[in-house]
């Protein structure tokens, strides 16, 4: 693609974009009595319209059945959470079975932990890459900790090498090859949360399947971003958020995948919920667990439907625009922020791996000392982006409600920034 550094082009591009019209399908913030240029959907989504509809719905059937709205809302609560089963599945490259929507990510995380880090003497390290995400280094050292070792050694971060920004797939295949005798797991983060590269899940989950290692992904910036295939690579498990590029509100319900292999092992341990409960036999109310057989089994508590509400509204879109075309917008866009940003020439630079292959929606920017003022003087002037500390500025264009007006109007921001 010629990209061009001007308003014509941005128009004419937005002119032939099939996903244009889900752009009204979201609300903007509003800065200075315009729609905000709205780069974070890496961070916090965009509300579809319907949501609010969506809520009233639920709220309605509350008022008017109360508990009998387990089996009598229009929408019953009693089975919601499986109406997600379909969407999800669609979302992640996996068989219906093998998803659930429940809990919140890290809380997912511990549970799929749970059952997958099984250290056994020498054979206890879990292998992850360096500065994954905060929530996911609290729950890996916790989990080390809980299980008698010391995360200072038991916890062995992959990073890039001297000079680069990016990890190379080569340096993590030979952590996992030459540890294989004492590493117990493998959790990466699909995409990276600080400088948005996406990992070759496929190569990655192949080594550690052939050397008998489990192998799991934290996909809270990969889902709704990227194509993801984890039935057909073999991914052990995998857990993500909705509040990201999904769209479906702050802290709403998080979602979590297990291969359909493990479902029939007795013998792989879990922590167990009467919702994860056969469905037969659930208010038969007697002890004894006996697991669904499906990811479902590792759900713990009823759906919680005021979260799940503002889900299905966002789900509902991904279904209408479909992931084949939002990843092919999301590449022409992003890569036309890439130009603009490097023809601002503000002496920055762009981290996230420049091949399409290797990211998502996200350039994370590193800038120099006055790389803070710069993001707060972007956000005075109406772009909504975010600043990791210490000198980045993560702005994610997000192919069902951005366009390429948007990214040219912030380059035009960006260089009176430096004015």
């Amino acid at each position: 693609m010629n990209y061009e550094n001007t308003k014509e082009f941005a128009e004419k591009m937005d002119g032939r974009d099939p996903l244009k019209s889900f752009r009204a399908q979201f609300l903007f913030p509003q800065i200075n009595g315009s729609d905000a240029i709205y780069f974070c959907g890496n961070s916090l989504g965009l509300q579809p319209v319907t949501v609010r509809d969506a809520i009233q719905q639920e709220l309605d059937d509350w008022a008017q059945y109360g508990v009998h709205g387990h089996l009598q809302a229009k929408n019953p609560w009693y089975s919601y959470h499986e109406m997600f089963a379909g969407p999800l599945s669609r979302l992640v490259g996996a068989k219906p079975s093998e998803v659930v929507a429940m809990n919140g990510l890290t809380v997912n995380l511990h549970l799929l932990l749970m059952s997958f880090y099984r250290p056994n003497g020498k054979r206890h390290k879990i292998v992850c890459e360096k500065r994954a995400f905060p929530s996911d280094q609290y729950a890996l050292e916790s989990q080390v900790r809980y299980h008698g070792f010391d995360p200072s050694t038991a916890i062995v971060e992959v990073g890039p090498r001297p000079g680069n920004d990016m990890i190379l797939t080569e340096d993590i295949l030979e952590t996992i090859d030459s540890g294989k005798e004492e590493i117990a797991l493998v959790l990466l983060g699909g995409v990276n949360y600080y400088t948005g590269q996406c990992f070759e899940m496929e190569k990655i989950t192949a080594k550690a399947q052939k050397l008998g290692i489990p192998i799991g992904f934290d996909l809270a910036h990969a889902v709704g971003n990227i194509e993801l295939k984890l039935h057909d690579w073999g991914v052990d498990f995998g857990a993500w958020c909705s509040y990201k590029y999904l769209n479906s509100g702050a802290g709403s319900v998080a979602g979590a995948y297990v291969h359909e292999r493990h479902f029939a092992n007795p013998d792989l341990p879990r922590l167990a919920g009467w919702w994860g409960h056969d469905k037969e036999e659930r208010f038969l109310m007697e002890p004894g667990f006996k697991p669904i057989p499906s990811a479902e089994a590792w759900q713990l508590s009823n759906a919680p439907i005021f979260s799940m509400a503002p889900h299905k509204a966002a789900l509902d879109i991904f279904e209408e625009a479909g992931m084949e075309k939002l990843c092919a917008k999301r590449d022409l866009l992003t890569g036309y922020l890439e130009y603009i940003i490097n023809e601002a020439d503000m002496g920055m630079k762009i981290i996230t791996p420049s091949d399409s292959n290797h990211r998502g929606c996200q350039l994370s920017v590193l800038t120099g000392e006055n790389g803070k003022s710069i993001h707060d003087e972007l956000t005075r002037k109406g772009v909504v982006s975010d600043w990791r500390n210490p000198n980045v500025i993560r702005v994610a264009p997000v192919p069902l409600y951005n366009s390429f007006s948007d990214v040219y109007q912030f380059g035009q921001i960006l260089q009176g920034t430096g004015q």
